[in-house]
């Protein structure tokens, strides 16, 4: 299991792939949140008992991630990390729904079973896509671009003080676990009680340290919005890239790729 410092270092990754310098990185931020949108509408619009016409999606996070340089094995262990919640949410399908709908062969697929994939393959085509947004644009860059789309900017702001507090909550856990190990001897200094006082000073702490930041931020004229030096322009490379991959949603969406490939071969 990963510690806590490693899995702060994990989080500050997201960061330092966003800061790369490719096309998709130059990309205008706001182009990317909305072919991310249309992306998971049309991922999530399908069937319950649809799974594998949802495949050929798969291509859009692949090659962003690909030419964004987010590394593939990051990505696939970051939904890893994830998955138990999709497999959990299904795992009644079969027996809810014994009904057979379809045959392979001598395999007979349940309409439990065909939900239960199709849940699992949503989950993962839009948390990867989700995934490959942020390394490539930035959170901050996310919800900038969500409140020039229109987006309150209170819901907006939260989202980035939201994201900044996972920082300092665990940089306080840090510091705090540190302390309990150079003051524990053997197993001295663990146990449910011990864990829950930290966790009670941990909140404590790290609401007066955001106190402090927000007294801070105030003194700095802070108004209730978060001024981003880059300016949002769209350009051409924006509008083609924005009309290619929705054109491709749609038609993935609206004929069945893999069946039409599998007659096509047959």
């Amino acid at each position: 299991m990963p510690s806590l410092p490693d899995g702060l270092l994990e989080i500050g990754r997201v960061d330092q792939l966003a800061m790369q310098d490719t096309w998709v990185h130059r990309l205008d931020s706001r182009v990317k949140v909305l072919v991310t949108l249309v992306f998971i509408v049309c991922v999530v619009s399908f069937h319950r008992y649809a799974f594998v016409p949802m495949l050929p999606f798969a291509i859009f996070p692949v090659v962003m991630a690909i030419e964004g340089r987010v590394p593939l094995d990051w990505l696939a262990r970051r939904l890893l990390h994830a998955s138990p919640f999709a497999l959990l949410v299904g795992i009644f399908n079969p027996l809810l729904d014994p009904v057979v709908i379809a045959t392979l062969g001598p395999i007979h697929i349940t309409g439990g079973w065909a939900s239960y994939l199709s849940i699992v393959v949503r989950f993962l085509l839009t948390t990867a896509a989700a995934l490959v947004l942020i390394a490539t644009t930035s959170f901050s860059g996310v919800c900038n671009a969500l409140e020039r789309m229109g987006v309150p900017d209170v819901f907006a702001v939260q989202l980035l003080f939201l994201y900044r507090y996972l920082f300092v909550l665990a940089e306080e856990g840090i510091s705090m676990a540190r302390a309990r190990d150079l003051r524990s001897f053997g197993r001295r200094g663990t146990g449910p009680t011990v864990y829950a006082q930290l966790l009670g000073h941990l909140l404590l702490r790290t609401y007066a340290r955001a106190q402090r930041v927000y007294a801070a931020m105030l003194t700095r004229a802070f108004d209730g919005r978060v001024r981003v030096r880059r300016v949002l322009a769209i350009r051409g490379a924006d509008v083609a890239f924005a009309m290619v991959w929705g054109l491709a949603f749609v038609a993935a969406r609206t004929i069945n790729i893999p069946v039409l490939i599998g007659s096509v071969l047959v």
